[in-house]
């Protein structure tokens, strides 16, 4: 089982077992996870930072930095329990046939809910089960990619619990 979690200074945390990995933290610093993605790459890696495009395996879980705009801006995709999860960074990019091949089958995507038109048509490109937009603080930017995914009545959760992916369909969470 993986448990989701948000706050405006760590960013996404999820968890399973006693590994946490913290996605795009707002200082873009290392937190107290297990393991700290970046979007940025760091000049000199920290201990427990990825913030390189590549191959990564840590504490169980692999992990694949995808490149950006000449490895200035980093997404990932990881392997964790059974599911594929994608973090995109902010700003959010349209992204290639590569790039999409690089992310994978992805099951669960976190996302920045900001240009609504690029996040709706690249969640038609990757496919989801679970998508879950992230706000920056813009809420009529969430509304609207909300509303424009499909959602209905969702009220933020302070956690998500992924034991298991949707039969059918898409579910929709918003972290608060």
């Amino acid at each position: 089982m993986i448990t989701f979690s948000f706050s405006k200074k760590t960013g996404v945390r999820a968890t399973i077992g006693s590994v946490s990995v913290d996605a795009f933290p707002a200082d873009g610093k290392k937190t107290d996870a297990t393991i700290t993605l970046l979007a940025t790459p760091e000049e000199t890696p920290t201990e427990g930072v990825i913030s390189w495009p590549g191959e990564y395996e840590k504490e169980g879980i692999a992990l694949r930095g995808v490149s950006h705009n000449d490895s200035t801006q980093v997404s990932f995709s990881t392997e964790m329990d059974t599911a594929r999860v994608a973090f995109l960074s902010s700003p959010l990019l349209d992204v290639s046939d590569h790039e999409l091949e690089l992310l994978g089958n992805v099951d669960v995507l976190v996302m920045p809910a900001t240009d609504v038109k690029l996040a709706q048509k690249l969640i038609d490109e990757i496919d989801p089960r679970v998508l879950i937009p992230v706000s920056d603080g813009d809420d009529a930017a969430l509304a609207e990619l909300l509303k424009a995914s499909g959602a209905q009545d969702n009220a933020a959760e302070k956690e998500y619990k992924l034991k298991g992916l949707p039969a059918e369909g898409r579910s929709v969470v918003v972290l608060k």
